[in-house]
């Protein structure tokens, strides 16, 4: 495992970092803003306080990486697009094991680039640890199953991303999700469950659509068998949205068989969709630049949403 994905999982497993602080929050002028008007649905109790974990030893891309864990209560953080409005928007989903976020690496580095590009970011702090993902153990008969608590707050927001669409300059008919690992497995989750309710409406925000118009999931997990299938719980359809998939075949956290078994059945079900796997990359690379040729994959990203008419397509 590179030394930087082991960070990772060391700061959900064992808290090893060089700061701590209470309760993320966004820069100045942003705003978290809860996903559900009261507690939310399936609580499961999690060890203390949300914590806010920032590692400092072992940098990514030469810098350190916040990481979040002990979320009870999701929020979204809007962030507007700089200069033109595309009327896109994208609903980003860090990654981090289900035990934590990687708020900075896989959020709001993302935030960033997306709103340059005149895109609404949706930056998604959703409840970890989420049952029944538990990294701390080894026998992982659950690395299939729906992360039922993280879907409901992916469900919820995606529905408010619709209901706020006017509000925000937003298209309601171009509304994305991008993850990374975990969150990558949460983007396959959304793309195939939209019409599977996880929880009673709790207001009007609720007669909204789930269904993300595209789907990116970057290095994501839990798609594939031990046997190479398919994870049944991630039903590919015709309706499953057009899909943009990134992984380092040295990926060696999750590994590249998970974007090659969510492909073939996308391109079964006849769902356009554009896979890019690269010799070096590993695990967890984000937005942060490398000397690898990965590192330009967000240029393909931008190029592929031009191409199926999410933003304009490069020159107009």
């Amino acid at each position: 495992m590179k030394p930087w994905a082991l960070a990772l999982c060391l700061l959900a497993a064992a808290g090893s970092v060089h700061a701590k602080t209470a309760d993320w929050q966004p820069a100045a002028g942003y705003t978290q803003i809860p996903i559900w008007p009261g507690t939310a649905p399936d609580l499961q109790p999690v060890p203390g306080p949300e914590t806010t974990n920032r590692e400092t030893k072992n940098l990514i891309g030469g810098l350190p990486v916040t990481a979040l864990t002990n979320v009870t209560r999701p929020t979204m953080t809007v962030y507007a697009p700089q200069g033109k409005n595309t009327g896109a928007a994208v609903v980003v989903i860090p990654g981090g094991g289900f035990q934590i976020l990687a708020i900075d690496l896989e959020g709001t580095d993302v935030c960033d680039w997306l709103t340059s590009r005149g895109i609404t970011c949706v930056l998604l702090k959703y409840r970890v640890p989420s049952v029944p993902y538990v990294w701390q153990t080894d026998s992982r008969p659950h690395n299939l199953s729906l992360s039922v608590p993280s879907l409901q707050d992916v469900q919820r927001t995606m529905r408010l991303v619709r209901f706020h669409a006017a509000q925000w300059r937003v298209d309601p008919h171009r509304i994305g999700v991008l993850g990374f690992s975990a969150g990558g497995f949460l983007v396959a989750e959304i793309s195939t469950n939209f019409e599977r309710r996880l929880y009673p409406p709790v207001d009007a925000a609720d007669k909204e659509s789930a269904r993300p118009d595209f789907a990116m999931p970057i290095y994501p997990g839990h798609l594939a068998t031990d046997d190479g299938k398919l994870n049944p719980h991630v039903p590919v359809s015709g309706k499953t949205p057009p899909t943009f998939l990134v992984q380092a075949e040295d990926d060696y956290v999750d590994g590249v068989n998970q974007s090659l078994v969510y492909y073939a059945a996308l391109a079964k079900a006849h769902v356009p969709a554009e896979m890019h796997l690269y010799a070096h990359g590993g695990h967890a690379f984000g937005l942060r630049p490398t000397p690898n040729p990965i590192t330009r994959w967000p240029a393909l990203a931008e190029t592929w949403l031009g191409t199926i008419g999410m933003i304009p397509a490069a020159g107009q």
